[in-house]
């Protein structure tokens, strides 16, 4: 069926979404799993895996794929939240680990959307490896709203179009 003006988008989905966000690119790539979702937050699944250990004698999932299991997290809360996908520029994320994850131990990251404004959305979250009450890390971070595609009104910048 084709949308028209009057027909209302569908709303976002997490779960649904994450069937064609994790078959592509760097999600893709962590091998990312949804897990579960709220009206305003996601929690997402890092399994372990060999080659994302930081120091091969401990065997703990190594900092940067943690900090990107986050960062899609908070995007998919920012998008559960609101409804709709809009693209999202991550302007701050911060992450305060507590401690290292298991030795062998999957992570999950479930972060909630606790606040949307006009350009930017507020995250919060933790991150765990079986115990959401004893987390590995915190998160907290600021996201800016992309309103529009800003090559459409850029001629220098539309030949780099997906699409285009």
């Amino acid at each position: 069926m084709q949308r028209t003006m009057n027909t209302p988008s569908a709303r976002f989905d997490a779960r649904e979404a994450s069937k064609w966000f994790f078959r592509h690119g760097h999600t893709g790539w962590l091998g990312l799993r949804f897990t579960e979702q709220g009206d305003n937050w996601v929690e997402l699944e890092l399994p372990w895996r060999e080659d994302l250990v930081g120091d091969s004698k401990s065997g703990v999932l190594a900092s940067g794929p943690i900090i990107s299991l986050m960062d899609m997290a908070s995007g998919m809360a920012i998008w559960q939240a609101g409804g709709t996908f809009n693209p999202v520029a991550t302007l701050d994320l911060r992450v305060d680990y507590q401690r290292p994850a298991r030795e062998r131990a999957s992570v999950r990251g479930r972060v909630e959307c606790y606040r949307r404004t006009r350009s930017a959305a507020f995250v919060r979250g933790i991150a765990h490896d079986g115990d959401p009450q004893d987390p590995v890390a915190h998160v907290a971070g600021v996201f800016m709203t992309i309103g529009a595609d800003p090559r459409k009104d850029n001629p220098a910048l539309q030949g780099d179009s997906a699409d285009g």
